[in-house]
């Protein structure tokens, strides 16, 4: 969703749920869930910390930061998961004891 430069929000969203503006001052004019719905949830999750990152305070800058990393971490140990699953072949069934 495209906001009119100098606008960060509708009016009809006073508190900033729907479109924050954290999330909308890229100077693209772009918002950050027109990007980042196309991605996985750990990569989008990441991308959406590093996109606000100093957008909501300087005292915040370093957690949005180590969010992202968290989040990259996340993604790279799912994918090491489903490389170590598919090397291993398709899982048996355990066998029953009679």
């Amino acid at each position: 969703m495209r906001f009119e430069e100098g606008t960060t929000r509708p009016d009809n969203d006073p508190e900033g749920v729907n479109h924050p503006s954290h999330y909308n001052s890229h100077p693209a004019g772009i918002e950050c869930i027109d990007v980042i719905e196309y991605m996985s949830l750990n990569i989008g999750s990441a991308v959406k910390y590093l996109w606000r990152q100093g957008l909501k305070g300087v005292e915040h800058q370093d957690t949005e930061l180590k969010k992202a990393i968290w989040f990259i971490e996340r993604e790279l140990d799912l994918r090491k998961r489903q490389a170590d699953a598919k090397a291993d072949g398709p899982s048996k069934p355990e066998t029953e004891i009679s």
